[in-house]
């Protein structure tokens, strides 16, 4: 009786937070995009970079400021509703030195809508849009739901007593904002509950990411504080992955966490579902002989920018996983590999002449060095470990200082190594076989995994797992490599390569055939 009784409360809550994260977040986005777009801004960024919104969020975090530029509108709140990650995720203080302490020392960052969860884009339609008093009262009473049922509900229940009178007015002011969003409550109002994707949304939901903010200790610290302050939340915790808080202060120091905390995923279950595919056909084209040959590689930056090879046209092709912008940079050579450096530089593979890794400046579209090899395998990959660059030569993988174009490391094979992914301590390769092996820097050794046919490309998983996509299929290899399962998500089948990002926790994949890039979140 009283667990049936626990399960329908659980039931309930997981019914509100499917609302709130499923209908009412994206609902807020799409109702602030609309808002600046018939401005004719392009984009968040330049949204966030106009005059009126960056003063008003500025006072929103700080106290005491009087700006250089419209003094007279200047606020000092008594609460600071914006916290400081939300700030330093949406503003970067510009370099050199300003005479005035005020919002002119800020510059938005490439922030993108789907980084802005329900109290952050709220926050701003509240403060920066103009609203109907009938908006205003939908949008505030949807936030306060979601704090009050859900960010401070340590138990993860709703009882039917406060269910009834929530969720009347939690679906008449979805309603009064988007009326089409009739089938969506109906549809998550009869849905099962769902044990594992309940558990997720409450690590979602939680204002984790506000106590991470206002501690400011190491993690030990933090996760004593949150095993002693939520009891009956074990389950749950097992849910956080290396970049499992939804701010950026909690990501950078769980990163470098034990994996104590991360789940790992079942060998060959579906970790990730299909979001939405972004099509090629107008960037991609056939050779002479009607084949389509013209991209190479892929890789998903940690802003959410793609960066593709496209070697017969010279050029690398930039673009966001929300396709709100493409770009393009011409290069002198043909790049056929590209791997990330940091934020704004990645290192390219390319040919003319000869093989060279090269390493562009994607912000300012500027090659900032050019570095020579001997050796360079003509297919062999490139990838990087430690903030340095593995390159492939015959018998052996190259570690480069990319500062420096020194080798700093040379690790023997017994191949000619061809497809190379970085992760941890270890370096993934293959050969012309059906081998996947890797070296450890742990043990100073190399492993080798037979796999059912011959590797084209891998990528690393949150829990250490990896995905490697061969010639007949894609399977999911375990985090110790010694044994594998073929994937089941059936997009993820047949891709000719893909690419993880942690911090974006999306997964890419290319098909080249269909000139479409496949864009995954995870489940």
């Amino acid at each position: 009786m009283y667990f049936r009784k626990d399960r329908d409360d659980k039931r309930r809550y997981f019914i509100v937070g499917s609302v709130i994260l499923e209908v009412v977040t994206p609902l807020f986005r799409t109702k602030l995009e609309k808002d600046y777009t018939s401005k004719g801004l392009t984009t968040l960024q330049t949204f966030l970079n106009t005059q009126p919104v960056l003063h008003i969020l500025f006072h929103l975090r700080h106290r005491h400021a009087r700006c250089c530029v419209d003094g007279r509108n200047c606020c000092n709140h008594s609460a600071l509703p914006l916290i400081h990650c939300q700030w330093k995720r949406l503003y970067t203080e510009k370099p050199g030195y300003f005479l005035h302490d005020c919002h002119c020392k800020f510059t938005a960052n490439p922030v993108q809508l789907e980084d802005l969860d329900i109290t952050l884009s709220s926050l701003i339609l509240l403060n920066c849009n103009k609203l109907t008093p009938a908006d205003d009262a939908a949008i505030q009473g949807l936030r306060q739901y979601k704090n009050d049922y859900l960010s401070h509900n340590t138990t993860g229940r709703i009882s039917q007593t406060e269910y009834k009178s929530l969720w009347t007015d939690l679906t008449n002011f979805v309603l009064h904002l988007d009326p089409s969003k009739q089938d969506d409550l109906i549809r998550i109002e009869r849905r099962p509950l769902d044990e594992s994707l309940c558990n997720s949304y409450t690590l979602n939901l939680l204002d984790i990411h506000k106590k991470l903010d206002e501690m400011g200790t190491s993690i030990q610290g933090i996760r004593s504080d949150m095993e002693g302050q939520y009891a009956n939340m074990q389950e749950i915790l097992l849910y956080i992955r290396k970049d499992g808080c939804t701010c950026q202060c909690g990501k950078s120091e769980l990163q470098d966490e034990d994996q104590t905390y991360i789940k790992q995923y079942t060998l060959g279950q579906d970790v990730f579902q299909l979001h939405h595919q972004i099509n090629l056909t107008s960037e991609i084209q056939n050779d002479v002989y009607g084949y389509v040959t013209d991209i190479h590689d892929i890789m998903i930056m940690d802003d959410g920018r793609l960066v593709l090879c496209l070697p017969c046209q010279h050029r690398l092709l930039i673009c966001y996983t929300n396709e709100s912008r493409v770009d393009s940079m011409h290069l002198q050579g043909e790049p056929v590999c590209v791997t990330s450096i940091n934020d704004s530089a990645v290192a390219v593979k390319v040919w003319y002449i000869d093989w060279y890794i090269e390493i562009y400046d994607i912000n300012n579209e500027i090659k900032l060095k050019s570095i020579i090899i001997p050796g360079l395998l003509q297919w062999g990959g490139i990838t990087t470990i430690i903030n340095k660059l593995v390159v492939c030569v015959e018998d052996r993988l190259q570690i480069i200082d990319h500062q420096t174009g020194e080798v700093v490391q040379t690790i023997q094979t017994n191949c000619d190594p061809d497809k190379v992914h970085g992760s941890g301590g270890r370096i993934f390769y293959c050969d012309y076989d059906n081998n996947l092996s890797w070296y450890s820097y742990s043990d100073d050794r190399h492993h080798v995994l037979t796999l059912p046919s011959k590797p084209k490309g891998m990528t690393t998983l949150p829990d250490g797992s990896m995905y490697v996509v061969c010639k007949d299929e894609s399977v999911h290899v375990s985090t110790d490599g010694k044994q594998y399962k073929t994937v089941k998500t059936e997009e993820l089948r047949k891709c000719e390569c893909l690419a993880y990002n942690p911090k974006q926790r999306k997964l890419v994949t290319l098909n080249i055939n269909q000139r479409r890039v496949n864009i995954f979140y995870e489940k």
